[in-house]
């Protein structure tokens, strides 16, 4: 569930209560994702301070350590593990206590300018009579206009969880992701075939997906190296390193010597994943 901090509604208490009311009102309640959408909105709204609830949250880990690489189009899910350690006194069963893992851009949630949050709460199971194993799950919809190109790169992670009868506790601060723009990279090596000690010249295009228009746009002055698999072997050597243009076109030329594989590879930012083209074959004669 996305929601942005110009949204900002209602507190985290109030929506998960939804979540945790007793059967005989659950009729009345809200359904789980509108619960957590305006969980996320109270979370934006600074409810960091609001902390009523004796619980804490710790070990976060958002996607098995992975970045999150998100397109244009697919639906990205990504798992989020977190330990709710809480008062002996609290009831955590399903139908009085909810809880749920967030990340969010900017230094902290008080301060974010975006926010996901699972779309229904966490799954939990008791380690103790005071530690709970939490697993949830976020979804990113980026062609619902959920993300801006600027969201790229560090986000923070958090949780939240609340009660029944409307305790509530939002940490953040519990550990940071990179959410990444699915990057692309083609190649096209000729003349096919070529005379040995003749010019091999390598032409492709280095792109990445743009948030804000759901295509795929080049990606400009980044470095990107032309290497080389000799034919018969599996490691690719590294021939020279050339710049994308300002459209993400890429060329270099190199001399053919043997017969094998050439491609681009591309390292990768901070705000877009290293890839490599796939291996185009030429002929030497």
């Amino acid at each position: 569930m996305h929601i942005r901090a110009t949204v900002a509604a209602v507190t985290g208490a109030l929506a998960l209560s939804a979540l945790v009311v007793p059967a005989a009102q659950a009729a009345d309640a809200p359904s789980g994702k509108a619960a957590f959408s305006s969980a996320a909105a109270g979370a934006d709204s600074g409810t960091t301070t609001a902390s009523t609830l004796d619980v804490t949250f710790s070990d976060m880990k958002v996607n098995s350590g992975k970045n999150i690489v998100v397109g244009t189009t697919n639906v990205v899910s990504f798992p989020v593990t977190y330990t709710v350690t809480h008062a002996s006194d609290i009831d955590t069963s399903s139908d009085n206590f909810a809880t749920g893992p967030m990340i969010y851009h900017g230094s902290s949630l008080d301060t974010a300018d975006n926010v996901f949050i699972s779309d229904d709460p966490a799954t939990c199971t008791s380690a103790s009579s005071t530690v709970l194993n939490c697993k949830g799950v976020i979804y990113i919809r980026p062609a619902d206009g959920e993300l801006f190109n600027s969201d790229a790169g560090t986000w923070g992670a958090g949780a939240l969880a609340v009660t029944s009868n409307g305790d509530e506790k939002t940490q953040d601060g519990l550990g940071s992701t990179k959410v990444q723009r699915y990057s692309k990279l083609t190649v096209n090596a000729g003349p096919e075939p070529v005379a040995k000690g003749k010019t091999i010249t390598s032409t492709g295009k280095l792109s990445r997906a743009n948030w804000e228009d759901n295509a795929y746009r080049g990606y400009t002055n980044q470095p990107v190296k032309l290497q080389f698999r000799k034919a018969g072997t599996s490691t690719y050597t590294t021939v020279k390193t050339v710049y994308s243009d300002q459209y993400g076109n890429l060329k270099a030329t190199a001399t053919a010597s043997y017969d094998g594989y050439w491609r681009f590879s591309f390292a990768g930012t901070t705000t877009t994943p290293a890839v490599n083209a796939t291996g185009d074959y030429v002929d030497v004669q």
